[in-house]
């Protein structure tokens, strides 16, 4: 499908078809480097999750005419069960003797996990970043419709976000004794694909605590399930009304999207064309004054590995260009 958004100039960047591996990727030797922790939550603990697995029946094999999974009720497709989840904390060197320090909170914390740490022993050791924290964590498992992944990423409401702030960071808090900013401005929430659209979702209902969007592959299709009456076309509803519709919120937003990034020959009223939904993201906060960024890769495919590596550094410089050093 042909894509005829048009977008402000300074908005896009394409790269690609040939993907360079950022050199800050490299551990260098007399760099100083951080350090990576990690701690296990489980279901029983959480208040804001309990747990849910996705049932295999006839509702949940139901699909559109592309192929799509079709969102049913919560009790049709999904059924109680525990989840266990592993969070990663890298603390940046000499954290110890900081104060509170500005972080990542990254979703699909495993995806980045040895992507992340040496990009930030880089960037901070030449002053390209503040001294920052990144938390990585997992979801509660599973993908897409009936999943805890799902209910986690690709609802639109600021549960999730409730969850890290009253159940992943006090355990941080507790684990490792480090530090971490209440400033909204200090805090950035990242991902890939649905953890992606998880990201914006952190920011847009709770922006009092999150100002900076990093998104790869963003999910911004419909894909929410159990359905919700108030945003039927889910993530969608973000570029096609919710942010056109809304008071402009004090965040900023990087975006990527493959050429060929899932479902990218879907016609629009399928709601589920990847490439179309994120540079329809990047017109609809550009056209309503937000700061953003969109990096289209051609060639790139959904959650392409080789587009992080090149592009993660200058990712993170310009979503923190402005915090003290």
């Amino acid at each position: 499908m042909t894509d005829e958004t048009e977008l402000p100039a300074g908005v896009e960047t394409a790269i690609g078809p040939a993907f360079a591996r950022a050199p800050e990727l490299d551990v260098r030797p007399g760099t100083p480097r951080g350090t990576v922790s990690a701690f296990v939550m489980r279901s029983e603990a959480s208040v804001i999750y309990p747990g849910i697995r996705r049932l295999e029946n006839e509702v949940t094999r139901r699909r559109d005419a592309h192929g799509n999974r079709i969102a049913a009720a919560e009790a049709e497709q999904s059924a109680p069960a525990p989840w266990l989840r592993t969070v990663w904390v890298y603390a940046p060197p000499g954290a110890e003797r900081m104060g509170p320090l500005p972080f990542l909170c990254v979703q699909d914390g495993h995806f980045y996990l040895n992507l992340l740490p040496p990009v930030l022993d880089n960037l901070i050791a030449e002053g390209r970043l503040p001294s920052m924290a990144a938390v990585m964590i997992d979801s509660g498992g599973g993908d897409a419709q009936g999943s805890q992944r799902g209910l986690e990423y690709d609802t639109l409401s600021p549960r999730y976000a409730d969850f890290v702030e009253t159940e992943v960071l006090p355990r941080i808090a507790a684990e490792t004794g480090l530090a971490l900013t209440d400033d909204p401005e200090g805090r950035a929430a990242m991902g890939v694909s649905s953890g992606a659209a998880c990201a914006f979702t952190m920011a847009w209902f709770r922006p009092e605590r999150w100002r900076r969007v990093l998104s790869y592959s963003g999910t911004f299709v419909n894909q929410q399930s159990p359905p919700d009456p108030a945003t039927p076309r889910g993530a969608w509803d973000y570029h096609a009304r919710l942010i056109g519709e809304a008071e402009r919120k004090p965040i900023r937003v990087w975006l990527e999207v493959g050429e060929k990034d899932l479902h990218h020959d879907d016609p629009e009223e399928t709601w589920h064309n990847w490439p179309l939904a994120n540079r329809r993201m990047a017109a609809a906060l550009a056209a309503r004054g937000y700061e953003v960024r969109l990096t289209f890769s051609r060639g790139g495919r959904h959650a392409d590995p080789r587009v992080a590596e090149a592009t993660l550094p200058g990712a993170l410089e310009w979503l923190w260009r402005d915090w003290p050093r």
